[in-house]
């Protein structure tokens, strides 16, 4: 592949200055004009090797990536906010990112619900037309990742280390497809760590892709309510999904909601909001189960189901280990059970 012009390399170099911020870098471009006349102004200049790294890695695969601000390829709703990166890094389809996206967010911790909830969101969403943005951590962001990947418009994961990692190391195998079907982009440089305090600043790339956010399942103090609060800040809407007032999961949902954020129920709620037209298939019911209609949609112990039921608990459990094999079921700490529902 031959080398990224002399622009953005220029800007490559400015990026990997150590010892600048991202906001002195992009204060020092601004002053001085370019990154070139910004480097010989100050009297800095990168590590060369951390240069050539990125240089090389981008020459060995076509799907490989260095896009730099001002570029065309730079993905125009990124650009628009407060503090966009100086160079992204990007291996994938790098049309998704100038596609319209909606970003899915959440638990690394999500209940069986939780999961279920942002999968199917993220499929219907995709389908609609909706490439869909996410962090590529445990829970919530995987099933969206997946259920992205499984619709019409596939998935971006923004990630908070170098992209030749990939953090946590569980989620390998749906990093390759995201590098095979969609994209995975950084602002971080090659070889950088899983570091606590990169995550956060990662956020503000997830909702800045996205035309919306929504947050499925957070606890009070969960990072997806960064990316919210960047939404917000980025002018984007945020959507969050409401839970049962007994699960500490929905505590950071139901702060949103009370501080703005738009409840949803359905795919379609978020469709309408966005002014696209909502998918006017309906999913096929799954086989009516009366324990199911006995458990409600709050989480239950045995004990109550047996008060509604009047069945013994010896056939309520093996009924709930069935619906649990199936899927329809949710094991809760402390003996409780959940149902799971589709997402319409």
């Amino acid at each position: 592949m031959p080398l990224p012009p002399p622009a953005t390399i220029g800007l490559l170099e400015l990026s990997l200055v150590v010892g600048m911020s991202p906001r002195q870098q992009r204060e020092a471009l601004e002053r001085f004009g370019s990154a070139r006349a910004a480097l010989d102004a100050l009297g800095r200049r990168p590590e060369v090797p951390l240069v050539d790294r990125a240089l090389a890695w981008a020459s060995r695969a076509s799907e490989r990536h260095l896009i730099a601000l001002g570029e065309d390829r730079y993905p125009p709703l990124l650009r628009e906010i407060a503090d966009p990166p100086l160079v992204l890094y990007a291996e994938g389809r790098i049309e998704l990112l100038a596609s319209t996206c909606f970003a899915i967010v959440g638990a690394r911790n999500a209940s069986d619900q939780g999961r279920t909830d942002a999968r199917a969101f993220a499929r219907r969403l995709s389908d609609a037309g909706l490439c869909i943005a996410s962090g590529l951590a445990h829970g919530v962001d995987a099933a969206a990742h997946e259920g992205g990947l499984e619709g019409a418009s596939s998935s971006i994961a923004v990630t908070g280390t170098g992209i030749d990692l990939v953090y946590p190391k569980q989620n390998d195998v749906l990093a390759r497809r995201l590098v095979e079907s969609g994209c995975v982009v950084t602002e971080y440089a090659l070889g950088m760590p899983p570091i606590a305090g990169n995550f956060p600043r990662r956020n503000r790339l997830i909702s800045g892709l996205a035309r919306g956010v929504l947050v499925v399942q957070a606890n009070d103090r969960s990072g997806s309510l960064s990316t919210a609060r960047f939404a917000a800040e980025q002018g984007r809407d945020v959507f969050a999904l409401p839970g049962s007032i007994h699960s500490s999961l929905a505590k950071g949902c139901h702060k949103l909601i009370k501080d703005g954020a738009k409840l949803v129920e359905t795919a379609a709620d978020i469709l309408v909001e966005l002014g696209m037209q909502a998918d006017a298939q309906v999913a096929t019911p799954r086989r009516y189960h009366p324990l199911l209609a006995a458990m409600g949609h709050d989480p239950v112990s045995v004990d109550q189901i047996m008060r509604r039921t009047g069945l013994a608990a010896a056939a309520i459990g093996a009924q709930l280990s069935l619906l649990e094999i199936d899927g329809r079921v949710d094991a809760l700490p402390g003996g409780r059970f959940q149902r799971i529902d589709g997402v319409g």
